[in-house]
């Protein structure tokens, strides 16, 4: 019996495989709680960089609830709850 083959078929097989596995990402979602005495971006901007140092590949962050400390009539914290999502390696 002989098999032939294309090894521009096979590459292009192989090809399309990693590509699949590139597509197919699968993410987790992380809540975290953040403060800033600036604002509620900031609050925002603070948790992604903390969450930067220790998760890899975050791709985006949902404020699921904002809060804000008062403190002689004045914000003194803003404060948030949020949802980070990051790409498992």
């Amino acid at each position: 019996m002989i098999f032939a083959y294309s090894t521009s078929a096979l590459q292009t097989s192989v090809e399309q495989s990693a590509q699949e596995e590139k597509a197919m990402a699968i993410l987790k979602v992380i809540e975290v709680l953040a403060q800033s005495e600036t604002s509620w971006e900031d609050a925002a901007q603070l948790a992604v960089s903390k969450a930067a140092k220790s998760l890899h590949n975050v791709r985006s962050v949902y404020i699921k609830e904002m809060e804000a400390k008062v403190e002689n009539n004045r914000i003194s914290e803003y404060r948030i709850n949020a949802k980070i999502s990051f790409e498992m390696d």
